[in-house]
């Protein structure tokens, strides 16, 4: 039965992503250490081998295909036969990138554009090109390096297939041996027919033998897995021995290059254990029939060959023409499965097993998965079948009630809403994922805008475990790249500069995160310039923000970079300017239910300071009422409640009554009026006032009434009717009311945009 593979693809395209940031972070490593730790090499070539083993099996041979070239230049890194210099880095980058782009595109269900990933081709071809004499020199001594001797398991040589070619056992025997000889580092047996090992025996030779019995599957090549690359690992470790069964090998003439019909009975010579070897194959453990056993605690040789395996290799040296030349990077491109032997390296590990928040993806991307932790998906197990075991006995309760069992009934009652509570708490855990997750895109950028503007900039990470909403990462994550470019680009100095003002030549970003209060809060700190406050507000006056000789704080004053078109830029840069989408960043984190702040100082540096609640799905609110309608103003912008006081009431121009609340004066917003409904008290003194803060303003609700205090569920009143401004969402209450959440920030916006029409209006009228 065929296997519909388009099931599969969504998985791969996630996996792929992840891969591909794994593969940067790796790349990021390497550059910013002295030198290249060999870990982090293993870490960049097993993503890029990933990726290229799933797009084959897929048959995305693009990204297959592309991916096979940048494998050649990691293996041969891999191999310590070239070090990873700003070159090569630079180039493996962007080819990250381009292949981010071809996943992406295959994602959408797009064409992949090949124009991009062909200039990268090429450099890659001249990078491998330059590194060909020392390739060259390696296979110059091929016949100083040992050959595992092979057999064919059966004890006749097979007969060729009914229609096969004259010289496919020739043609057979040829490739094996070439095959063998690729391996290099693995053990021989010497002119005596005894077994010599490759150093790493000790005690004369006398280790342990293991019996390896791999059968692969015939598509193991279309994953990007080389039995070639595991014998090269088995021998790295002892002394190998081989027998090779070629009996299933078809005939010539229906041969496919891309299929693989070799089995192999192996025996390794080494003091390792049954894991070690085990390990060697986590690639191919599902594409393979395996068995590993030890067959002697301690052994003076390997077992003799049979006759056949001295048969193939006479047949191998008769041949006296030369050996033939490893394909090019050019021939790879062309036919890549061919061309997977000179690539050979080995295959340590599988992926490691994921734990709970490990990266991704970037969470940033908006995949439409998220991996969960086996233990929050077990607690959820237990808290269900807890529910179920409360559901049960409330449900035989209920059967024959009488009011003997009514302290039974309350008390079950009370474990229910503890149960659904545990259970609510515990399915939002399963969406929390640690803010590393768009952490992890800054290195990268970081050090392309260094390179960009010239600067030399060092990023601290800290309280990267720190966990948040899935939802609200993936928003928060454009917010958080236009403040650090900005910090880059206007915040930081130059080196020179720096040092000019008594600093360090190399500037610090620094982000943070942590929790406070039931929110969490970012900061993107910077220790260059610091916000100018008199520019700031010249600025502004120039541009008619503020007028001229009105008072601001300083607070307020910084606060002014949030408005809509604010620059104090003298030189528009492709990068950002300071201000330059600022508004749009406050808009995003108001969306979020969040607010921003600043903190600077002149000449020492910025601190931009994010608050956010912990998740979009749940909110902590306050019920309040008006008229016969209740409303739910979040907890977190709430400031103060209070009885209004006539004498602090003050009616300025455009229809605007203040209350003064101690050195500020407060906008009231009666609800009532907001929304056109019937309030039982009209009159200040008579409501309440609940004081609540948002975008940095303070605005007070003229309410009838406050109600109890509780979480809500938040229900998208755009996608089941339609944006209102000054309305965030709705919930359902405890009595099946559906209740508005309000939106604090678009309260201020619409109450400004209200007031701003009226004055005009009026200086309009006054002025006819």
């Amino acid at each position: 039965m065929a296997i519909d593979l388009e099931q599969f693809h969504e998985v791969f395209f996630e996996e792929s992503l992840e891969g591909l940031d794994a593969m940067e972070q790796g790349l990021l490593a390497i550059s910013n250490a002295q030198e290249a730790d060999s870990e982090d090499i293993n870490t960049v070539f097993r993503a890029a081998h990933s990726i290229k083993g799933g797009s084959g099996t897929f048959g995305f041979t693009s990204i297959a295909e592309f991916t096979h070239v940048l494998e050649t230049l990691l293996d041969e890194a891999r191999d310590g036969k070239r070090s990873l210099g700003t070159e090569a880095i630079d180039l493996l980058l962007k080819s990250s990138d381009c292949l981010r782009a071809m996943v992406l595109a295959l994602q959408a269900g797009e064409v992949i554009d090949d124009s991009e990933s062909a200039p990268l081709v090429t450099a890659f071809e001249a990078m491998l090109a330059e590194g060909q004499d020392s390739s060259a020199a390696d296979t110059a001594n091929i016949e100083n390096i040992p050959q595992i001797e092979t057999a064919n398991s059966a004890p006749t040589t097979p007969e060729p297939s009914e229609g096969a070619s004259t010289n496919h056992q020739d043609i057979l025997e040829a490739s094996v041996d070439t095959l063998l000889n690729d391996i290099g580092t693995t053990g021989s047996n010497d002119e005596d027919g005894n077994g010599s090992g490759n150093g790493n025996d000790s005690g004369g030779g006398k280790s342990p033998q293991w019996h390896i019995s791999f059968k692969p599957e015939p598509q193991i090549l279309l994953t990007g897995n080389e039995p070639i690359r595991i014998f090269r690992e088995l021998a790295a470790m002892g002394e190998l021995r081989s027998e090779a069964n070629t009996s299933l090998v078809p005939a010539f003439d229906q041969l496919h290059t891309d299929e693989c019909f070799i089995s192999w009975q192996l025996w390794l010579t080494a003091d390792v254990s049954h894991d070690d070897i085990l390990e060697v194959f986590d690639w191919v453990i599902d594409e393979c029939e395996l068995n590993v056993e030890q067959v002697g605690a301690v052994i003076e040789q390997p077992p003799e060959s049979s006759p056949v395996t001295a048969t193939v290799i006479e047949t191998a040296i008769a041949d006296d023409s030369p050996p033939a030349a490893p394909p090019t990077v050019e021939k790879a491109l062309e036919d890549p499965v061919a061309a997977k032997v000179e690539n050979a390296a080995p295959t340590k590990t599988a992926t490691p097993a994921k734990n709970e928040g490990d990266a991704p993806t970037s969470a940033a991307s908006g995949s439409n998965s998220i991996r969960v932790g086996v233990d929050k998906v077990d607690s959820l197990i237990n808290l269900i079948g807890e529910l179920v075991i409360t559901q049960s006995m409330l449900s035989e309760m209920g059967t024959n009630f009488d009011m003997s069992k009514l302290e039974k009934l309350s008390s079950g009652l009370e474990q229910l809403q503890q149960n659904t509570r545990e259970l609510q708490e515990s399915v939002m855990r399963i969406r929390m994922l640690p803010i590393s997750f768009a952490f992890n895109r800054f290195p990268r950028m970081i050090r392309d805008l260094s390179a960009q503007t010239g600067k030399k900039v060092e990023l601290i990470l800290s309280g990267e475990n720190t966990e948040l909403d899935k939802t609200v990462m993936e928003q928060i994550s454009d917010p958080m790249v236009h403040l650090v470019r900005n910090a880059i680009d206007h915040g930081l100095e130059t080196p020179e500069e720096r040092i000019s003002n008594g600093k360090i030549e190399k500037g610090t970003i620094h982000l943070n995160a942590f929790h406070k209060g039931g929110n969490i809060v970012i900061e993107i700190s910077d220790d260059g310039n610091g916000l100018d406050a008199d520019k700031l507000y010249t600025k502004a006056c120039e541009k008619g923000i503020v007028e001229e000789g009105q008072e601001l704080t300083q607070q307020e004053i910084f606060e002014l970079i949030f408005a809509p078109g604010f620059s104090t830029a003298a030189v528009v840069s492709d990068i950002s300017g300071r201000g330059v989408g600022m508004d749009v960043v406050r808009r995003n984190i108001s969306a979020l239910g969040g607010r921003i702040e600043i903190e600077s100082e002149l000449g020492k540096g910025s601190t931009f300071r994010i608050h956010l609640p912990l998740t979009l799905a749940i909110l902590d609110g306050q019920l309040v009422r008006v008229g016969t309608e209740v409303y739910i103003v979040p907890l977190v912008a709430i400031v103060e409640s209070l009885q209004i006081k006539q004498e602090l009431v003050n009616h300025v121009s455009g229809n605007m009554v203040l209350y003064r609340l101690r050195d500020d004066n407060v906008p009231i917003i009666p609800i009532y009026r907001e929304f056109g409904i019937e309030a039982d008290h009209t009159a200040l003194e008579d409501g309440l006032l609940v004081v609540v803060e948002g975008e940095g303003q303070k605005i007070g609700l003229l309410v009838d009434d406050l109600l109890a205090q509780q979480q809500v569920v938040i229900k998208s009143l755009k996608s089941n009717y339609k944006d209102i401004q000054g309305v965030s969402g709705a919930t359902i209450l405890g009595d099946g009311s559906v209740s508005m959440i309000l939106d604090v920030p678009g309260l201020i916006r619409s109450a400004s945009d209200r007031s701003r029409k009226q004055r005009k209006f009026q200086r309009k009228h006054q002025a006819a």
